[in-house]
């Protein structure tokens, strides 16, 4: 695909989603089928406005359908469906048995996730192949079916044998898709490096919780802030959301979901950076975490010397250990989890009560906000009641 972005400086080839695999795949096979002759290049739209060519691969032939593949090409995105094969068989049928799609019926075969969980935008029990793929399956088909004078149904099965064992390293099983991936994408293109895709993978698992009936989110930006959770203050994780870097948007889509509380535990590497307002914590945005304990030390009587020596730490360990050098490590932290506290009730305008909880792991417990340990007893509590049912 000769599809490019530009990111940081680098000119970086796109590439298509598992969507547009199973679109491209679907229209091949039915043009085999209803045509009785071999294609060698499929063409199909995308919902982006790029059209793609693209070959069929491991073509097979029975009396009533046509199997085939298109090889999944991620472009310089990683991704770990990239280069994976996602099959199609399309087999004539007189009607379709499940409803909604009047003349093609699209199922999941092996590799192809069940829905077990609300929340997601796939009917519960039915295989997690999503809105705009499943349209641009219709859309295709129907213009082959068209062409052909095809009045009957057809029977859509999508296969990804690779993503029985990719899936495990995915968000899936959290969100209550088991068995396989998703056949995901909402333009059809996969654009290099994209922090879209993170952030709707947020919104998922919000959308997940919000659809179970939880009312209270317990956040992290990633591994280390589950081991430590489980592991230390000896909570349930099951229920958890990871916000990766995107603190902002996750406290927007929580008020707009109406959540009533958000715990935030992280480490104090990126939480820390949320007491300057920064909702954002990539390094590449901002870095605020020695200058503001190197301010906050001399304001508690810290000398110049030894704030210029926590401006100069490579790790928040390091700051940790000289602010408990020189007794000042509860008023700094104080200060600090203060600031947090005001930024992220101010980012939701008072709608939830949140919390946070920052972290070493070194240390330990490093600092918390005024509703954090409420907010840890509250997950208590309700994972005790559940427990109990």
């Amino acid at each position: 695909m000769e599809e490019y972005q530009f990111s940081q400086g680098k000119k970086l080839r796109c590439g298509y989603t598992t969507g547009s695999c199973a679109t491209a795949a679907a229209k091949a096979a039915a043009t085999m089928l209803l045509t009785g002759t071999r294609i060698e290049i499929i063409r199909i739209d995308t919902p982006k406005g790029i059209v793609l060519d693209l070959e069929p691969l491991e073509v097979e032939r029975g009396n009533d359908y046509v199997s085939c593949a298109i090889r999944k090409d991620s472009g310089d995105d990683p991704d770990d469906t990239n280069g994976i094969l996602v099959y199609v068989k399309v087999e004539k049928i007189e009607r379709p048995l499940k409803t909604g799609e009047a003349d093609v019926e699209i199922c999941g075969g092996i590799g192809v996730g069940k829905v077990t969980k609300p929340g997601l935008s796939c009917q519960m029990g039915g295989p997690a192949i999503n809105p705009t793929p499943r349209k641009m399956i219709v859309t295709e088909l129907r213009k082959v079916m068209a062409q052909n004078n095809y009045t009957g149904g057809l029977r859509v099965t999508i296969s990804i044998p690779a993503g029985v064992e990719i899936a495990k390293k995915t968000f899936n099983p959290r969100l209550g898709i088991v068995g396989g991936l998703s056949v995901l994408g909402t333009s059809g293109i996969v654009e290099p490096m994209s922090e879209k895709a993170l952030v709707e993978t947020m919104y998922v698992e919000l959308n997940s919780q919000k659809a179970k009936g939880n009312k209270n989110l317990l956040v992290f930006f990633g591994n280390y802030g589950e081991d430590f959770t489980r592991d230390v203050l000896q909570l349930d994780i099951s229920d958890r959301v990871t916000c990766s870097n995107f603190v902002g948007e996750l406290l927007d889509y929580a008020v707009f979901c109406g959540f009533e509380t958000l715990l935030l535990i992280g480490h104090a590497g990126k939480l820390v950076k949320l007491s300057q307002g920064v909702m954002n914590t990539h390094s590449k945005y901002a870095d605020c975490r020695t200058e503001l304990f190197a301010l906050q030390a001399m304001f508690h009587g810290a000398t110049k010397e030894v704030g210029q020596e926590i401006y100069n730490c490579l790790t928040t360990d390091e700051v940790a250990k000289i602010l408990q050098r020189e007794n000042i490590f509860e008023p700094v932290m104080q200060e600090v989890t203060k600031k947090i506290d005001f930024y992220m009730q101010h980012r939701v305008h008072g709608k939830i009560k949140t919390g946070a909880l920052m972290f070493s792991n070194v240390y330990g417990i490093l600092g918390r906000t005024q509703e954090a340990d409420q907010l840890v007893n509250l997950h208590k509590r309700v994972a005790k009641e559940i427990e109990e049912e």
